[in-house]
Formats: structure tokens, C-alpha cells, sequence
């Protein structure tokens, strides 16, 4: 009877997920007035494009976390604007900068899906009610990046780094090799900070203390 009911359960929960999508809202301005950032953005990405990407993100995270323990949002807006940075999400808006699309060297639209990526698991991602740690939280945001198949070639090699926490691209090969150990340990971490944080999250699902596994980690890649 439970083997008959597994692909059910499965229709379910990707007619749950499909649903899901078609109830958000996504939507796309360019907002950069007539700065070559934004000029390059309408030529080389576009807001048709910008859009599917908010679209496939918002799946891809859904599908990867297992449709649960994600943040319940309505809408998710992507604005183009003259900012300082790169990007950065707030209130469900990720804001991209002109200038740095303007600047960006080669291909930006390959750059600017990872970057969707990135700011789209914030904004659906469980951030342990304020208690996280900054820097685990871009490391997890990274490696739905990294997951997605969106790594940049300017991102320092794995076992680079020095300390687990040090966020982004560091943090997110050492979660990628936490979850190697794991299969879905990064699921489980983001399920355990739906209401706080603890470093020993980390002995919980894997049985080491995190500085121990991250040693572990820079062992590995020093030898290989």
C-alpha cells in the first residue's frame, strides 16, 4: 500500500508546487533611467528573461528544500536602479545595480541568473529568527547558487578559506561538503533555524563539532 501511495504523494506535491508558482506575482522594472547599465540590461538580459528567472529560481528552491520550511511570500519583485554594491534583497525586492551590469566584463546574463538565485534563497530561505550568522547565511545562499549550476569562475577554489563561517563562496563548499557527507544536510540546517540558530546544529547532523568538520574539510583539499 505505501510503495502505491509514494508517486501520489510525489503528483502531489509538484501539483502543490506548480500551484504555488502561478499564485506569485513576479515582476521586473528597469529603473536605471539612461545609464549604459540599464541599456545594457534591456539588451543582454532583458525583463522577459529577468522574470522566468525569478520564475525558476523560486522552483528550483522550492524543489531543492522539499516545498517546506521556505518562507511563504506573494510576490517577488526585481528593480534595476542606480545603487552602490552589487545586489541585495529587502522586502521581497531584490535590487540589482546598473553599474555593475554596465561593468561586469563577460557574460552578464549569466552572472546576473546566479546572482537571482543568490538573493532569491534569502528572500525564501530560514535565517534562525534573526540568530544566524551572517556570514552562514551567504554561504547558504551561495550554495543554492552553486547547486543551480550558477558558480562564477571568479569564485576562490574549494578548501580556500579561513573559517567555515567566512560566508559566500567559502561557506557554500564547505556546506556542499558538509551535505556530501549528508545527503540533505543543508535541507536539514535550514529546517532546524526555522526559530533560532546553534553551532551544534551541526554535531546534531553530522556528529562533529563544526570546527572539526571544517578542519576536516581543509585537511582533505591540502592532500588531494
Amino acid at each position: 500500500m505505501a510503495q502505491h501511495l509514494k508517486p501520489i504523494l510525489c503528483l502531489v506535491l509538484a501539483l502543490a508546487a506548480l500551484y504555488s508558482t502561478e499564485a506569485m506575482d513576479f515582476a521586473v522594472s528597469n529603473n536605471a533611467g539612461n545609464s549604459i547599465g540599464a541599456a545594457r540590461f534591456d539588451k543582454e538580459i532583458g525583463a522577459d528573461y529577468a522574470k522566468q528567472t525569478l520564475t525558476s529560481s523560486y522552483q528550483f528552491i522550492h524543489s531543492l528544500f522539499e516545498h517546506s520550511n521556505v518562507r511563504s511570500v506573494q510576490n517577488v519583485n526585481m528593480v534595476v536602479e542606480i545603487i552602490d554594491g552589487v545586489t541585495f534583497a529587502s522586502n521581497n525586492t531584490i535590487h540589482v545595480s546598473a553599474e555593475y551590469i554596465e561593468t561586469y566584463p563577460t557574460d552578464v546574463k549569466k552572472e546576473i541568473t546566479g546572482l537571482l538565485y543568490h538573493e532569491m534563497a534569502h528572500i525564501l530561505l530560514l535565517h534562525g529568527n534573526g540568530q544566524a550568522p551572517s556570514g552562514l547565511i551567504e554561504g547558504m545562499a551561495d550554495f543554492v547558487r552553486l547547486k543551480a549550476g550558477y558558480a562564477p569562475d571568479y569564485w576562490s577554489p574549494p578548501g580556500v578559506g579561513y573559517d567555515w563561517g567566512q560566508g559566500y563562496e567559502v561557506t557554500a563548499q564547505f556546506l556542499n561538503y558538509c551535505d556530501c557527507i549528508k545527503n540533505g544536510f543543508v535541507v536539514e540546517l535550514n529546517k532546524k533555524m526555522k526559530s533560532g540558530y546553534s553551532e551544534g546544529y551541526f554535531t546534531e547532523l553530522l556528529g562533529k563539532p563544526v570546527t572539526d568538520l571544517w578542519s576536516d574539510y581543509q585537511y582533505m583539499y591540502r592532500n588531494k
